[in-house]
């Protein structure tokens, strides 16, 4: 029988190994840190001179010749005074075992080693907690690859030395890593960078700044869109619009606790008068404001808010990329403020706003239930009973729904567990997409109450629903899944009006009026371009209809549909004629709401 070698081994035996031949090949390196990622590993390191991408190949081959040679790994705890002597030079090394030992620690180290009769000799040795494979045979050749080169400052921060990350894959085999390969290709050409210029829904400037995406008409209409229907969920179940200003005065992040833990992520104002604002990074201490505008009575509860609004975070430039990480993020945020009897029921609704939302792009969700760590309650707002309440609510709930899920340690908000939502898109990647929070500490903070049968303030319970999330991040994702060809209701421009000649454009330009008062998004083209290059122009744009005109359309009063195939080909197929109305009505039966 086969023993199944733990992949996360792996791939962090690897990342000592890219060490060792880094060391060997380029004296005088100075190490950083080596952990394992998702699908793969990285090492930093200081090097003594420049390299590039072109030198990946070299150094894959050398780590080829280790794993070949059937090397050991081995752990041993030392002090910290060995530690700093066997590390003597290692200045990233050094300050690391300084932490740990103010900390008193353990030092562990690893040393990977040949076997050569009776005497082993040490290829490489690291300061890790491990754990790695036994023996470098538990490690298939053809199962890593060296992928690219990137900039990473030390520990994140700007103020320390720029080091030269080295990142690389690795499977269990050369099929999976292939198969992933052919992932990555694929991805390239859905890259919503790439898709959002060539179909003009977004664009950034020199000027306005990084992180800060443009929306065009078009990307502007898909966000109304996806917006406006979860307004159209969330309307059914009695949710109230508010609004809240982008700024705020320090003093509400202290009451509510985001500014002793995240001030540095926040963009700062100071006014005129010397008085400090922030920029705020979330909605929900600007929310429970509303609430704790009046004295309310248990039987005007729940009282449920929603706002679509955006937030600042001071993100590292290094770390923004297209719409996936920004500055500006749009949030569809809302909050319910509830009795704990209520909890249930208004977390019920929005799982079936979630759902029905999610449903309508094909995502089939897989919920996660994120749950404080009890080791480090330093991070989190309140106390463990009101942690162990509130993560018991959401497990009743998910017992009541048939679900067992995944529970992830550490991975609450600071503020109160939640469930989270994962979805695999076309290609097969998961992605954590909607989110609801149950929070019992801003409340408590905030003096949240209402009046109870009893005549009793009885504090009240927040839940915290996001659908999208970030609308950027979110379109980001649907253009990637879609390769930019959106299902009609979805799509900017759903049809494409294409004249066959000049004699037509009196007719074509009625048929544009009578498509857009029945509320179809439609536009002409009439260029002088032959007809066969403006279908290929509308495929490229991947429209979803092509809609010719010609002497017998006229004669007719109908169009000639073209339909765009599903999938990232887009190539239109003859669907026939049909008049205005009937084609506007194929369109609105389309409508996920």
């Amino acid at each position: 029988m086969t023993t199944q070698v733990n992949i996360d081994h792996i791939r962090h035996s690897l990342s000592h190994l890219l060490a060792a031949v880094v060391l060997k090949k380029y004296p005088g390196t100075k190490l950083g840190i080596g952990p394992t990622i998702e699908n793969g590993f990285y090492y930093d390191f200081l090097l003594p001179t420049p390299i590039s991408d072109a030198d990946l190949l070299d150094l894959q081959k050398e780590m080829r010749h280790l794993v070949a040679q059937k090397l050991d790994f081995t752990k041993e705890e030392i002090t910290a005074a060995k530690a700093k002597k066997l590390f003597a030079g290692q200045n990233f090394k050094l300050e690391l075992i300084e932490e740990l030992e103010e900390a008193k620690s353990l030092i562990s180290l690893y040393h990977t080693l040949r076997q050569a009769q009776d005497n082993a000799s040490d290829v490489f040795t690291d300061l890790c907690k491990g754990p790695h494979v036994k023996n470098t045979s538990e490690i298939n050749m053809e199962g890593f690859k060296l992928t690219h080169i990137a900039g990473a400052y030390w520990k994140g921060s700007e103020k320390n030395p720029m080091l030269t990350r080295i990142y690389g894959l690795a499977f269990a085999n050369k099929k999976e890593l292939d198969a992933h390969l052919l992932m990555l290709l694929e991805a390239k050409k859905r890259d919503h960078k790439k898709l959002g210029r060539e179909l003009d829904l977004f664009t950034f400037s020199e000027l306005v700044g990084p992180g800060l995406p443009l929306w065009t008409p078009k990307g502007t209409i898909m966000r109304d869109i996806l917006d406006n229907f979860i307004w159209q969920l969330r309307k059914k179940y009695g949710y109230e619009r508010v609004d809240i200003p982008h700024i705020t005065k320090k003093e509400l992040y202290e009451k509510s606790g985001h500014w002793q833990k995240f001030q540095n992520e926040l963009f700062k104002i100071i006014t005129s008068e010397g008085h400090l604002y922030a920029m705020k990074p979330m909605n929900c201490p600007h929310h429970t404001q509303i609430y704790a505008r009046k004295i309310w009575s248990y039987r005007e509860l729940p009282q449920r808010y929603a706002s679509t609004t955006k937030c600042y975070r001071d993100e590292q430039s290094g770390e923004l990329s297209g719409l996936s990480r920004v500055l500006a993020i749009t949030q569809d945020d809302a909050h319910v403020f509830c009795r704990d009897s209520q909890v249930k029921e208004e977390i019920l609704k929005i799982w079936d706003i979630i759902e029905t939302f999610y449903g309508a792009v094909g995502f089939t969700l897989t919920p996660r239930l994120s749950l404080h760590d009890p080791a480090k309650m330093e991070k989190y707002l309140g106390e463990e009973k009101v942690w162990q309440a509130a993560e018991n609510s959401l497990r009743e709930i998910l017992k009541e729904k048939g679900l067992v899920v995944n529970e992830a340690i550490g991975e609450a908000a600071f503020y109160g567990p939640k469930v989270d939502f994962m979805a695999k898109d076309s290609l097969n990647r998961e992605w954590q997409v909607a989110t609801i929070q149950l929070d019992m500490n801003l409340p408590e903070r905030f003096d949240l109450n209402c009046t109870n049968e009893k005549g009793e303030q009885e504090q009240v319970v927040m839940i915290h629903a996001a659908i999208m999330g970030s609308i950027e991040r979110y379109l980001s994702i649907l253009i990637e899944h879609y390769a930019g060809a959106f299902p009609a209701w979805l799509a900017p421009i759903q049809a494409m009006i294409l004249p066959i000649s000049e004699k037509h454009k009196k007719y074509s330009d009625a048929v544009l009026k009578d498509l857009i008062k029945q509320g179809i998004r439609v536009e002409i083209d009439g260029s002088n371009e032959t007809l066969g290059k403006r279908i290929r122009g509308s495929e490229m744009q991947k429209i979803p209809y092509i809609l010719v005109v010609g002497e017998q359309e006229e004669t007719n009063k109908t169009v000639a549909v073209r339909q765009r195939e599903k999938g990232p080909t887009a190539q239109a197929e003859n669907q026939g004629a049909m008049t205005t109305e009937a084609f506007a009505e194929m369109i609105k039966k389309q409508l996920p709401y």
